[in-house]
């Protein structure tokens, strides 16, 4: 069976603020990282190798860290910079470098711990004008709100370890939660 492009569903991104929408992302992303380490627990370093469609699973853990790293940048240069514009990088470059292809998942899923627990300290304090800040993506051409940066972060989130967990069910490899 093919792999779907997006086992979360589509991002659908956000018009407007809403607190509703705004405390849902939060929680999302508050619980992301325990989220993506039930999804990788007790995978073999095969499995952990094994492609979702163009990155293997170690890959896509990386990328997660990678991309969520950026993305709390981006926050801080829009709350403290006048709609400052953001530096694109590849991820697809990102993810092919050593570290990304056959490293251990220990650091990078720390660093989403701790990071997570920072962004969501900074998202809960955060006022509904703060999140009306914005930055700019040279790459999208365009201005993004700080409220759209979060719910598509949230999706993120969802979109990688989804990957994994359709992984996980379609081989049929148990989780430790169902051992």
């Amino acid at each position: 069976m093919t792999a779907p492009q997006y086992p979360a569903g589509p991002f659908v991104p956000d018009e407007r603020y809403s607190e509703e929408r705004r405390q849902e992302s939060i929680t999302v992303l508050e619980q992301a990282p325990a989220a993506l380490r039930a999804a990788v627990a007790g995978l073999s370093e095969e499995q952990l190798d094994t492609r979702y469609r163009n990155w293997s699973i170690r890959q896509i853990v990386h990328h997660m860290a990678d991309s969520h790293v950026n993305a709390y940048v981006r926050f801080k240069l829009a709350l403290t910079e006048d709609r400052p514009t953001i530096k694109p990088y590849d991820e697809g470059r990102w993810v092919a470098l050593e570290d990304s292809r056959s490293g251990s998942l220990a650091a990078p899923l720390a660093l989403l711990e701790g990071l997570h627990a920072s962004w969501v300290q900074l998202l809960r304090s955060m006022t509904a004008e703060q999140y009306a800040r914005s930055y700019f993506h040279p790459e999208m051409g365009e201005e993004v709100p700080l409220f759209r940066a979060l719910g598509s972060y949230a999706w993120h989130s969802r979109h990688h370890t989804g990957q994994i967990l359709w992984l996980r069910e379609q081989r049929g490899w148990k989780s430790a939660a169902s051992r």
